[in-house]
């Protein structure tokens, strides 16, 4: 594996996305926004996993696009390896794009089907001019064969595999640049249980080979404790809760994540773990609530949280929550 430091390879800060909502037949007037992500700070440290988990609709996938440049935030920092991406010119953030990837959530509509395996995955080095046609070839061999996908596929099409396959595809994709960073968003959650952990599996395998850092987006929180270093819980456009893997599955401290976590199913037949049952539907990001976000439905809410918004803080080495009992 490539030696790897304890080094920031993304530095979020106050990241913040609104989508506008106008109306209006000719004259287009916005009325609104939809507060996707609000004031998100975070790291990913060289060679490490992100998970950042939260219920459908939390804004986790909105972040992943932002960092990647496939939406531009409304407000704030993304330092990539030392480069701002908000401030960077178009083709110095084309060439920096080079070392992100992602790999999507839906392995039949996230490739080509008119294109066949050798052209999804040679596409990139095309389009960023690297290689000769030859030595694309050949690194489209060697990619698929990476991951664990007969090199004599390459001149077949999408409908001629089985979901984990073309998420393996879908991977190889990825890799066809020699990226620094990975987004994985939600890229298990379409398949059978049975190759979720081969595909999880295959990912940690090169990560350690290839020294790949990875913002790994799930709702799924046994896939991604088995993945991730650290875990960062997200609650309607807000980082709720952040710290080491062990620390957070152990000694959960905001109300969200404990309730999250007693959701998860256990295989053993000792003691059930006491599940929490939340009160209430998430509100909408058009109209959030005041203070924190999560009191509407909390159990511990007081008066405090319903006007005052908490600010994260860091109850241990590496552990940082956004909840006015610690502050």
């Amino acid at each position: 594996m490539p030696a790897s430091s304890n080094a920031a390879v993304v530095e979020v800060k106050h990241l913040t996305k609104h989508f506008p909502i106008k109306k209006g037949l000719f004259i287009r007037k916005q009325t609104g926004a939809v507060r996707a992500v609000d004031d998100v700070e975070f790291e990913i440290r060289d060679g490490e996993t992100l998970g950042l988990v939260g219920e459908s609709g939390c804004g986790k996938t909105t972040v992943g696009r932002v960092i990647l440049g496939l939406e531009s935030p409304t407000s704030g920092s993304i330092m990539f390896r030392g480069d701002d991406l908000t401030k960077q010119s178009p083709a110095k953030l084309r060439a920096l794009r080079r070392d992100m990837q992602i790999v999507f959530q839906d392995p039949y509509g996230s490739l080509n089907p008119r294109m066949t395996v050798e052209s999804i995955v040679m596409e990139p080095m095309e389009i960023h001019g690297v290689g000769s046609a030859s030595e694309r070839k050949a690194r489209v061999a060697e990619l698929l064969e990476k991951v664990g996908l007969d090199p004599d596929y390459r001149k077949r099409y999408p409908n001629e595999f089985s979901g984990g396959q073309r998420q393996r595809i879908g991977i190889a994709r990825a890799l066809a640049l020699n990226p620094k960073l990975i987004i994985c968003d939600e890229p298990v959650s379409a398949l059978d249980v049975s190759v979720q952990s081969q595909v999880v599996n295959l990912l940690q395998d090169l990560q350690h080979e290839l020294g790949l850092t990875y913002l790994f987006i799930s709702h799924d929180l046994s896939v991604v404790k088995h993945i991730s270093d650290r875990v960062a819980v997200m609650y309607l456009g807000k980082i709720v809760e952040i710290a080491p893997k062990s620390e957070l599955y152990a000694n959960p401290l905001h109300c969200y994540t404990q309730a999250l976590l007693s959701a998860i199913p256990l295989a053993s037949t000792g003691p059930r773990r006491k599940r929490i049952i939340l009160q209430g539907d998430v509100p909408s990001p058009l109209n959030p609530p005041s203070g924190c976000r999560f009191h509407t439905r909390c159990p511990n809410a007081q008066s405090r949280c319903r006007s005052e918004e908490p600010a994260p803080t860091e109850v241990s080495p590496g552990h940082i929550v956004a909840c006015h009992r610690y502050c």
